[in-house]
């Protein structure tokens, strides 16, 4: 095993707590629902980007490049000046929801280098201008832009122009779990002397100002360049900075004086103290007494052009005498490790380029842990110490009926910036990836929205924390096996069934509540909201609509069909062990046919989502007379029935008696069921039987529309609605207005949802990958007997794990540089595609464009995004989860 393995491995027994420290804090904690007190749920203006150097928050902590303990007591992070800006950068900038032409977005440039899963050792890369920040150039350019245009980026505003800017490399090493090297290594990329203030920050949480407890941990001045940190239940650190200039303190509390014209005592040093002695020159902002409960060395640095200074910092639990003497071995020691650790993951893959994506995606994936911390029954409540107490309809306002809900825990983000919160369907795709680092942590997420304390009682899901009422597509059954798979190679065929029972017994609650909830008939046709698609059709389906009724979905009910495949699987895995499980999952499969019969099914056509005309599936408007109109926007809504498929053999079925029996008599004693499962009355030693909402000559029909260039196959993946809609707009007409869906590559023009709200037309990865990996398994089945055209019209013809292969090239090839060494996720910033100090440093959006590639939305959503490391090798053709030749078992063990 390597050394980062055995770390892991130490860290799982609770030998050695690697993980006690790690990139815990978030890049925004402002302008989020949890420090949200208004009267009318305006979490963006609350605590808006310039009241955050003054607001002490009440449920997080966040930092430039920054780290904190699990519990977020003890926090790190950066702060910088560069002379010319009116206040310290210690958080990252972006638009609100309000203030940017197609949402909310972030407005830096910084990257996610490296981490190991332990975060022994981890880099990011941080780019500041060395003019002032064009904070109003920002806003007021994005203001002045409509949705049909393109937002304007940091780049676009020249600030990067002539090197005029410091690369600050923030790099971690970890000595032992309560031991951590810090470096921080500023270069000069402009043609002249520039000045830096750089000040690493050391501050505890505010736990002390919301009237429970008033215990105050302490920061003091323990000698030259030295800080310590006491907290009665974290215990004693030592903060050690190497030819620090200044040692600055004040507290992590609220300035009141600034914010809510309230006056100061003579002792009361705020947040903002650090920041107003710095850029304002304000000597008694900090405490003569060099103690509190925020603290920064100060180095102010004056940097030839071209030239370089590193800065060396330690954070550790022991007192040491000569704290450097073992940095830079020590340092060199972990990269080594993380190099070695990479190098056994990265053993199949064929290219340095490659490899680059697939390392900085996982670093991705690491950075975006963060702690989350939102007790729901206290915020509605409010706090007895609060500024700000809640107001009077907090208690029946947004999330109210979730008091139950009480989160303190390590989670995987979507994006630190954009999306600093848990969503539950995102989650879902985040495991895939981090269980190739660390499938321990992996499970343990789905695990946790299991939880009594995040589940509702009801059976729901959490969605997000801005209505964690709304609907996401139910993935966590699909992302269960997956993981539970892939940890099984890992542990040579030993799967964990404690994990396996452990989340299936709470997905059968969910999978009933959805059955209870959104079958508003009975009929087995599912609706459920947006489901997180947003724009993508004709009304906001989490809204009222405007024609009255409401609309049966072709996405809401294959995912449920879906669903129900995913959980009779992991039945049958479990029946293994305990024969009881072979009638539970006789009774998912019960549940599949049924929603296949109603979603499929000929006749009247009353639930028929299937248009065998045009050879699609689509949502079917219910009407208040009972008329029903199918809707015919050709989107991914008509592409998620691929995901609903299985494959049953005759070997299985032959060691679930109990479960055989009774799929023998539901078929024999219900024949319009029966016709569902492929050969079902034909078996024989190694057939198998296909479970599926798509025969043969549906699935035909199907993917010659995926795989039309002039429709859903971009050069870069499957875009979510049809370019055929480009020249062709889908038109509902009411007497009030017409409703329109038009095929939009990038951002949508239109804000039907409002916010960012942009599936119209870009290439998602988490659809994408469903995609991919239906396409395997449906080649399971058919083998070579069945291939299509590729692209449609072309005459080339592949096998559907051909196919397969084919749509992870191109989603791949958003990333690899092609022929002429470009990029087409960096677009036409040419300092992204030449700039050595740009041009192999990447972003994971959020979506592609889908017709050039480019990247659009949440700039590092690695989340989702970050299953493009599981498609840079080609697929082993088998039925499971996608699949590739896996790395020698003896190399990754030894």
């Amino acid at each position: 095993m390597t050394q980062e393995q055995l770390r892991l491995a130490a860290s799982k027994t609770g030998e050695a707590a690697w993980l006690k420290f790690g990139p815990y804090l978030t890049e925004r904690q402002w302008g989020t629902v949890r420090e949200d007190y208004s009267a009318h749920g305006n979490a963006w203006d609350f605590v808006s980007h310039n009241m955050a150097r003054s607001y002490a928050y009440r449920w997080g902590e966040e930092g430039l490049g920054g780290i904190s303990d699990d519990q977020q007591l003890l926090c790190f992070g950066l702060g910088l000046w560069n002379g010319a800006d009116p206040f310290l950068k210690e958080r990252l900038f972006g638009l609100t929801n309000g203030q940017g032409n197609h949402g909310e977005d972030v407005k830096e440039c910084y990257y996610y280098l490296d981490s190991t899963p332990t975060h022994s050792y981890m880099r990011m890369l941080y780019k500041y201008p060395q003019r002032a920040f064009p904070y109003r150039q920002l806003l007021q350019e994005n203001a002045r832009r409509s949705r049909h245009e393109p937002e304007y980026e940091l780049l676009d505003t020249g600030v990067f122009n002539q090197g005029r800017y410091f690369d600050v490399f923030l790099e971690y090493a970890k000595a032992g779990p309560d031991d951590l090297l810090i470096t921080v290594t500023v270069h000069n990329r402009g043609p002249k002397t520039a000045r830096l203030d750089v000040l690493p920050q050391i501050w505890f949480r505010n736990t002390w100002s919301w009237g429970y407890d008033g215990y105050r941990p302490e920061l003091r001045a323990a000698g030259p360049g030295e800080i310590q940190a006491e907290h009665r239940d974290l215990g004693a650190y030592h903060f050690y900075c190497e030819s620090a200039g200044e040692l600055l303190f004040c507290d992590n509390d609220t300035n009141g004086t600034v914010l809510y014209e309230l006056e100061a005592g003579p002792d009361e040093y705020f947040k903002d103290g650090i920041n107003d002695y710095v850029v304002q020159g304000r000597r008694r902002a900090v405490n003569p007494a060099r103690r509190g409960t925020k603290a920064a060395a100060h180095y102010p640095l004056k940097l030839a052009a071209g030239a370089s200074q590193q800065i060396r910092l330690r954070l550790s639990r022991a007192e040491l005498a000569q704290p450097f003497a073992d940095f830079d071995q020590l340092f060199a020691q972990r990269h080594a490790e993380a190099d070695e650790f990479f190098d056994c993951l990265q053993e199949q893959l064929p290219d340095q380029d490659a490899r680059n994506i697939h390392r900085q995606a996982l670093a991705g994936m690491m950075w975006s842990k963060q702690f989350y911390y939102y007790d729901v029954t206290q915020w509605l409540q409010g706090d007895p110490g609060s500024f700000n107490p809640p107001p009077n309809g907090r208690r029946q306002g947004r999330n109210s009926n979730w008091p139950h809900l009480h989160n303190a825990d390590i989670i995987s983000m979507p994006d630190k910036w954009e999306y600093p919160w848990y969503a539950a369907w995102d989650l879902a795709f985040h495991c895939v990836p981090l269980a190739v680092m660390d499938s321990e942590f992996a499970k343990n997420q789905l695990r946790l929205l299991t939880r009594d304390w995040y589940m509702h009682p009801n059976g729901q899901l959490p969605a997000y924390e801005w209505n964690f009422s709304d609907v996401n597509p139910p993935v966590h059954a699909w992302a269960t096996w997956r993981v539970y798979q892939m940890d099984k190679k890992l542990h040579d065929g030993q799967g964990d069934t404690v994990f396996l029972e452990s989340v299936f017994h709470k997905l059968m609650l969910n999978f009933t509540w959805w059955v209870n909830r959104k079958d508003r008939n009975n009929h087995n046709i599912f609706e459920g909201g947006f489901l997180g698609l947003d724009n993508i059709g004709v009304f906001d389906r989490s809204a009222p609509l405007p024609t009255g009724g409401y609309i049966e979905q072709a996405d809401g009910t294959s995912w449920m069909a879906m669903y129900a495949l995913n959980l009779m699987r992991i039945a049958l895995e479990l029946a293994k062990t305990n024969p009881v499980y072979q009638d539970v999952a006789a009774k998912f499969f019960e549940h599949f046919l049924y929603i296949a019969e109603a979603m499929t099914r000929a006749g009247d056509g009353s639930f028929n989502l299937w248009d065998e005309d045009d050879g699609f599936f689509y949502d079917v408007l219910h009407l208040p007379d009972d008329e029903r109109i199918r809707l015919k926007v050709r989107s991914i809504v008509g592409l998620i029935p691929l995901f609903a498929v299985e494959v049953l053999d005759e070997e299985m079925l032959e060691a679930m008696p109990d479960f055989t029996r009774r799929l023998r008599w539901l078929l024999d004693n219900r024949p319009q069921l029966s016709a569902l499962v492929s050969r079902w009355q034909e078996p024989g030693k190694g057939e198998r039987h296909l479970l599926s909402l798509l025969r043969r000559q549906r699935l035909e029909k199907l993917l010659t529309r995926m795989l039309d260039e002039a429709e859903f196959l971009s050069d870069y993946g499957i875009r979510a609605l049809s370019k055929h809609h480009e020249e062709h707009p889908y038109v509902y007409n009411t007497p009030e207005a017409d409703f329109e869906v038009r095929y939009e590559p990038g951002e949508s023009s239109s804000d039907l949802f409002g916010g960012n709200s942009n599936w119209r037309g870009p290439v998602w990865f988490p659809i994408n990958y469903l995609i991919i990996e239906s396409l395997q398994r449906f080649h399971f089945y058919y083998g070579d007997s069945l291939t299509v055209e590729y692209p449609t019209g072309s005459g080339q013809r592949l096998n559907l794990n051909g196919v397969a292969n084919a749509l992870a090239e191109r989603l791949t090839s958003i990333f690899r540089r092609d022929k002429r060494g470009r990029r087409p996720a960096f677009g036409h910033y040419e300092l992204l595609q030449r700039d050595p100090h740009f041009k192999d440093y990447l972003l994971f959006h959020e979506y592609f464009h889908g017709d050039d590639g480019h990247g659009l939305g949440a700039s590092h959503q690695t989340g989702w995004t970050g299953l493009v490391m599981r498609l840079l090798q080609p697929l082993a053709p088998i039925g499971g989860a996608i699949e590739r030749p896996q790395p020698q078992q003896e190399s990754v063990r030894q």
